[in-house]
């Protein structure tokens, strides 16, 4: 029984203290990345995001090209943010023309040279006529857009 009790007090100690040996002791704070500005990806998509609210929530307006098209369509943006230094996020988009309606979710990082980066995972669905053609309308991919103001 006091064997049980010791190693149960020996856990509780261990417990307390972890994490308080794991931080490294010259590590330079994470440099503070805002998703306030203009994005762009390697595809020419553009991302424009005016302000974040004290809550985190967001809007704003995401540009692309259709396939096929040498016309820029307009989508409505709408998200929210966690606070903090290199917030993680998530925004939807939808208006394209009828087009499809997106969702992203992501982290707003600095690289070691400072540049500031969205790395996004995303979901299109595009509208169908029937249940049957259901298998084909989500598309899935993941995405960088790089601050250009």
């Amino acid at each position: 029984m006091a064997i049980g009790l010791a190693a149960l007090g020996l856990l509780a100690f261990l417990l307390g203290c972890s994490g308080t040996f794991a931080q490294p002791q010259n590590s330079e704070p994470a440099a503070e990345c805002s998703l306030t500005g203009t994005w762009r990806n390697n595809l020419t998509n553009t991302i424009h995001i005016e302000s974040v609210s004290d809550t985190g929530v967001f809007s704003g307006i995401f540009y692309t090209s259709l396939r096929y098209s040498i016309h820029i369509f307009p989508a409505a943006l709408q998200g929210i943010q966690h606070q903090g230094l290199q917030p993680t996020f998530g925004f939807t988009i939808s208006g394209i023309s009828d087009g499809p309606t997106g969702v992203f979710v992501g982290q707003c990082l600095v690289d070691k040279n400072g540049k500031q980066q969205l790395r996004t995972t995303w979901l299109f669905r595009v509208k169908v006529g029937s249940a049957e053609e259901d298998w084909g309308a989500t598309r899935v991919g993941t995405d960088i857009f790089w601050r250009i103001k």
